[in-house]
């Protein structure tokens, strides 16, 4: 499956003093983001290809995109920006020759770096926990009652034991609604 994938590192980028905590690299990302699309293809609109864009980012940054696109002015963990809420035709010669645009996600590595502390577990595998919440955003999945917060919590673990990864994560810790 082809899947493209635009890393926007404005995190480690643009604090130096953080970079020895830099843990996953371009070609681990697309890795598994293509594991995932496969493990997700039902739930994908057939398309020649995929692309997204992941952003790392700090507080601040999200904090200012939360409250622009939320109306909520703190920092939080993740935001996805879903591509595919608009449901429009596509011609099918587009279909077959450009790769379907999914979104953006968005997390914060500061955050991301208090979680992964109290949850006992590496920045790796938390970072890999919200870019895989925020995927199944892309794709249309929500959480707006305990139900199907618990099925997501679910499909999370799915996606990060298929890249040799695993949370065990207590539901009450994951409830951020994090899709614009």
């Amino acid at each position: 499956m082809n899947v493209e994938i635009n890393v926007q590192d404005n995190f480690w980028e643009t604090n130096v003093s953080r970079s020895p905590d830099k843990t996953i690299d371009l070609e681990t990302w697309q890795n598994w983001l293509e594991i995932w699309c496969d493990r997700a293809s039902a739930d994908l609109p057939e398309a020649s290809g995929y692309e997204l864009t992941l952003r790392l980012s700090d507080d601040a940054e999200i904090q200012h995109l939360n409250c622009q696109y939320r109306q909520q002015d703190k920092p939080t963990d993740v935001l996805s920006f879903a591509a595919l809420e608009v449901n429009f035709p596509q011609a099918d010669e587009l279909i077959s020759e450009i790769p379907l645009y999914l979104g953006d996600i968005v997390i914060s590595v500061e955050t991301a770096r208090g979680q992964a502390e109290k949850q006992g577990h590496s920045l790796t595998t938390e970072l890999a926990w919200l870019a895989a919440h925020g995927f199944l955003h892309l794709l249309g999945w929500d959480h707006p009652d305990e139900e199907s917060l618990t099925e997501m919590l679910e499909q999370q673990e799915i996606l990060l034991q298929a890249v040799g990864l695993s949370v065990f994560a207590p539901q009450e810790t994951y409830t951020t609604d994090s899709r614009v």
